[in-house]
């Protein structure tokens, strides 16, 4: 296989030591591969991206959107590989281990979207809390292959690569306010340790939004991509769905100000959607929102470490303007109306009455499956067991929440030969 220098031996250290044939296959291909091949990957299929999984065929899932994502995080590779005088032919950053960083980054995510996301925090808010972004490294370092006890055994780049919040959840509580999102749980601060090689923060990286900058080049490429794919994508799905239509748009740009001339990005939508050619609108942009980014040299605590630190991602600043306009008016028009926000309730009841249900204490978890209930069993204190009904929680699909919700509430719903969970 070709020599790539960009990386070194501490990069591609695994949580615990593994021999492996790697003659046909790099470690960061190893990683990506592990990650196809889990169950949990395959549930993205169920999960809501904006729109319930199973209303339509072709509305987007969070198995479609991560897909995008890392199509569109392979390309950034090999834009920035081919056109940056500050990499080379034996110096890149590895497409393999952006593409796994961009099949991954949602897999933390429970069903219902981000309501379920909201539902799970406030549920576990007296046990440390629950976030989308901590949940996927507790699944990667310790829970897909829970037997091994180190998750899918993931290499350090791949775990740094997903690490978008560096920030433990008691850092941001103050007194009884809970963070709200864009945090760690406080049991993962062993692999912020391990990340970065035991450093700690130099004083001025200031827990929350200061932290949560400092990320390494193929994270920061990770998050583009993903800011890329649902800034206009789901746009498409918004429009297909009729919650964009012309009027609504036209009376949006006017009540925000913004032009709808052409060329503008408003103005290209509406004239995508009267032609029916939303998507390729969609595709074009895509294409250059992918070409508007380069790298520039960065100075920091951990750039003498690994190079994933020695550079910044730079985004046009123009394209910047035009996903933050697309999402707002997909934040007014989309996930503000009423027929989301009804969805999102049901989500949020779906859930609650769940984690009542499922984790009274005073039974023997006897509705959960078996696995699952021993397990809790096992759990030394409650928050121990909170976080382990959580995880069942958060593994659940959009269809198989709802079907366990009917199959223990509805009286005429359910066959004993039904699958739980």
């Amino acid at each position: 296989m070709e020599k790539n220098t960009f990386y070194n031996s501490f990069d591609t250290e695994r949580v615990s030591e593994e021999k492996y044939d790697e003659t046909y296959r790099s470690t960061f291909q190893v990683d990506r591969d592990r990650v196809l091949h889990t169950p949990t990957f395959r549930s993205l299929q169920s999960k809501t991206q904006v729109f319930w999984s199973g209303e339509y065929d072709f509305y987007r899932t969070r198995l479609t959107h991560s897909l995008e994502v890392a199509q569109i995080g392979r390309s950034i590779c090999n834009f920035l590989n081919s056109r940056s005088d500050l990499l080379s032919d034996d110096y890149f950053i590895d497409s393999d281990l952006v593409e796994a960083a961009c099949l991954s980054h949602d897999l933390g995510h429970p069903p219902f979207g981000h309501a379920g996301e909201r539902t799970l925090n406030r549920l576990m808010a007296e046990y440390g809390g629950f976030e989308g972004n901590a949940q996927t490294l507790r699944l990667l370092a310790d829970r897909i292959f829970s037997a091994s006890k180190t998750g899918m055994n993931p290499s350090r780049a791949f775990v740094d690569s997903v690490l978008k919040y560096k920030t433990l959840w008691s850092e941001l509580c103050n007194g009884a306010d809970k963070p709200h999102n864009h945090f760690l749980y406080d049991e993962q601060s062993h692999y912020l340790d391990w990340v970065f090689g035991g450093r700690d923060f130099p004083a001025e990286y200031t827990p929350g939004k200061m932290r949560d900058k400092f990320n390494s080049i193929e994270c920061q490429i990770m998050d583009w991509a993903d800011d890329t794919a649902y800034s206009l994508n789901d746009l498409a799905d918004s429009v297909r769905a009729g919650f964009l239509t012309i009027e609504r748009v036209e009376r949006w740009a006017e009540e925000n100000d913004c032009g709808v001339e052409k060329g503008t990005p408003v103005g290209d939508l509406l004239r995508s959607i009267r032609g029916n050619r939303v998507e390729l609108m969609a595709g074009n942009r895509i294409g250059r929102y992918i070409q508007s980014v380069r790298i520039e040299a960065d100075l920091n605590f951990m750039s003498e470490v690994s190079n994933r630190y020695k550079y910044k991602l730079v985004v046009d600043q123009g394209v910047q303007s035009e996903t933050h306009e697309f999402k707002k008016m997909a934040y007014d028009l989309v996930f503000k109306s009423p027929e989301l926000n009804q969805l999102e309730h049901k989500g949020d009841h779906l859930l609650s009455k769940l984690w009542d249900i499922l984790g009274n204490e005073k039974s023997p978890y006897h509705l959960l499956p078996a696995d699952v209930a021993d397990e809790l069993k096992l759990g030394e204190t409650l928050a121990d067991r909170r976080r382990l009904l959580c995880d069942f929680l958060a593994s659940l699909t959009d269809g198989s929440a709802t079907r366990l919700y009917k199959r223990l509430m509805v009286p005429d719903f359910g066959s004993i030969g039904d699958l739980i969970g």
